[in-house]
């Protein structure tokens, strides 16, 4: 008891989690008389997984797509097509967001490299203030659900570890995520629609001229969607491979064809973008060994037995699920709340009926809200500082989002079909 209000107090004060989550697997397992070795044995079985390529792969190419000017060419695509719609330029901010935030995963990249271009577009299409803030704080974690997003994928991995429920695959997810995912991004349209007219701000008109020269702009990022959706999909390639795939595809466009990156800044982005992985594969190892002390132990099968005690139907489940969620979303970032908390509580929604998909879409779009929720959203910290705005003001701005994604988040929890429908069966 006391070493684990030391790890706590560790935790608090900023020690790193992979060392918090191992010392206490290390704790668990030398006072149940375990070789310590079964923890170094977890992050070799790492080595083992062919699916795990894919995150420093996608990872990498979404660092190179940060990197470029590939946000310029992508918010033009976008207004081109989208922006004669009412509350279009909303619209384009959506879109661009949600599709940049699936290949960077929700690392504040978006709000960073879209909101320099997104901002001063919406002010000066006389979108409110208030509006503009709000939109894309809440835009840069809304591609969570979309394929190859990194926590969809480290889901799916974790998730395989514990071999409960039925089985699934990676592509599962992509599918799943789609429905979803969309529901979110046109629930938000309505209100930048609603917003447009509100305001009575003018509309563009649609140019062929305009749309051919920026597909012709963005004619080599274009196929991007569909080398790693339709590679996928129609069985050519697994998972591992189409982020090979795209991640070669991505260093030849950005670097030779473009020429948006010189060759003199690929080692400091490929630096930077495998600290991040690293970080993500030590919590990842760390997490694995804590879960076969957790699975040694039958925690979740005495945890699952507590809450049946006091939760007998899978609807209030669920309810009390979302509102732990956005919590959890709150205070850590959406990679260790996955490799956390994902092998205690998937064996506990399974014993509810809850498909395993369908568990990992209502976690990571809570994980989207908590990403705006005061007091620590990081969202809220990183438009602050992008924007120069107080994180209050910040959170005011992004109330109707909030509440909106929240009705989205009840209708995926409470409708599992928008997520399973997709599915293979």
């Amino acid at each position: 008891m006391i070493l684990t209000g030391l790890l706590l107090i560790l935790a608090v004060f900023g020690a790193p989690l992979f060392a918090i989550i191992a010392a206490g697997a290390m704790i668990g397992f030398a006072r149940s008389d375990i070789d310590l070795s079964v923890v170094v044995i977890e992050f070799y079985r790492i080595a083992e997984m062919p699916v795990l390529l894919s995150i420093p792969l996608f990872t990498f190419a979404g660092y190179l797509l940060g990197e470029s000017q590939a946000p310029h060419r992508l918010v033009r695509l976008t207004n081109v097509f989208l922006g004669w719609l009412p509350g279009g330029l909303a619209v384009v901010a959506l879109a661009s967001c949600a599709l940049f935030t699936a290949f960077t995963g929700a690392t504040g990249v978006t709000i960073v490299a879209l909101g320099a271009l997104l901002y001063p577009a919406l002010k000066e299409s006389g979108y409110p203030e208030r509006f503009n803030l709000g939109l894309i704080t809440t835009s840069g974690s809304l591609g969570l659900l979309f394929a190859p997003s990194l926590p969809l994928i480290l889901y799916g991995v974790v998730a395989q570890q514990l071999n409960v429920g039925r089985p699934f695959g990676i592509d599962d997810l992509f599918l799943a995520g789609i429905l979803p995912g969309l529901l979110m991004v046109v629930a938000l349209s309505v209100w930048g629609f609603w917003q447009s007219r509100h305001a009575r701000l003018p509309q563009t008109s649609f140019s062929v001229r305009e749309a051919v020269s920026a597909m012709r702009e963005a004619i080599w990022e274009l196929p991007l969607p569909f080398v790693v959706l339709g590679g996928i999909y129609s069985g050519t390639i697994a998972v591992s491979e189409a982020a090979a795939v795209t991640a070669l595809y991505v260093l030849i466009i950005e670097v030779f064809v473009y020429r948006d990156i010189p060759l003199g800044s690929l080692p400091r982005i490929m630096r930077e973008s495998m600290v991040m992985v690293g970080g993500i594969l030590i919590v990842l190892g760390a997490s694995l060994a804590s879960t076969n002390y957790l699975l040694d132990q039958q925690v979740p099968t005495k945890l699952f037995e507590l809450v049946q005690q006091h939760i007998s139907d899978p609807l209030t489940f669920l309810l009390l699920l979302n509102a732990f969620l956005i919590v959890l979303g709150m205070m850590l970032d959406v990679f260790s709340a996955v490799v956390i908390m994902v092998p205690l509580l998937l064996p506990l929604a399974v014993g509810y009926g809850i498909h395993p998909v369908h568990l990992g879409i209502i976690f990571l779009a809570n994980m989207q809200l908590g990403y705006i929720t005061p007091p620590v959203g990081m969202n809220l910290f990183i438009a602050s500082y992008r924007f120069n705005k107080p994180v209050m003001e910040l959170f005011y701005a992004t109330l109707p989002f909030l509440l909106l994604l929240a009705a989205t988040v009840l209708m995926i929890t409470y409708w599992p079909a928008l997520s399973l429908a997709l599915l293979h069966h």
